[in-house]
């Protein structure tokens, strides 16, 4: 007979591999996180806006992407102005760009059947809790409130440099699960909370071996952008 401490294994288990098939499919089909602030007007047609300034006083750029990005260091970004992402995935060894930046997303595929979707997202400011940690988990929990805590892991991205020359590193969560006789997903999501502005990757392969192939593709070839602002 089945204990009831392997039932309620077995349904975590399913819990999670239905989350990340679901995070997944929402990541590389829609790719989209709209999240508006009810409380902001937007402008009316033809008014003038006032850009993003190209040095933010107090900003050290240099010294921001010179060293690691921990959650606990969100607050060293400059206020406002978003974090990149790298579109170098598709100049790697098998892989090619599918679509770029549209509405702001780009997906990517290899020839071993793995798909990639990666965006960064403005306007983050509703999904901004205490930290990054937990503003990044309202962003998981946003596009499927049926993620828990427990679910996610922390990753690494790399943080701004080329390939041949990576950058530090960039805390992210991961959820990443393998459906028996289905696909492989992974995805990897940050709200930066001072910068208001997020960045998720998801990747959906064959198998649990074509998708670490890929994991590995993305730490090198889609590194995170410091703002240079």
């Amino acid at each position: 007979m089945p204990t009831t401490a392997g039932r309620a294994g077995r349904a975590g288990n399913r819990a999670v591999l239905l989350a990340a098939a679901g995070l997944g499919s929402v990541l590389l089909v829609a790719c989209s996180v709209d999240v508006r602030d009810p409380s902001v007007t937007a402008a009316p047609v033809g008014t003038p806006v006032v850009s993003t300034p190209t040095i933010t006083p107090g900003y050290d750029a240099a010294a921001v992407a010179g060293r690691d990005l921990p959650f606990a260091a969100g607050g060293t970004l400059a206020p406002g102005v978003p974090v990149g992402i790298s579109d170098g995935l598709k100049d790697a060894p098998g892989w090619k760009l599918v679509k770029e930046n549209v509405s702001g997303a780009s997906q990517f595929a290899k020839t071993d059947g793995c798909l990639v979707a990666a965006r960064v997202s403005t306007g983050q400011a509703p999904l901004v809790r205490g930290g990054d940690r937990e503003s990044s988990l309202a962003l998981f929990q946003y596009l499927d409130p049926t993620i828990q805590p427990s679910y996610l892991k922390t990753q690494t991205l790399q943080w701004g440099g080329t390939p041949d020359a990576p950058g530090k590193n960039v805390e992210v969560l991961a959820l990443e699960q393998s459906a028996p006789g289905g696909r492989s997903t992974a995805v990897l999501a940050r709200v930066f909370g001072a910068a208001q502005s997020s960045a998720y990757i998801s990747v959906s392969c064959p198998d649990p071996a074509t998708l670490a192939s890929a994991r590995g593709d993305v730490v090198r070839y889609l590194p995170l952008l410091p703002p240079s602002a």
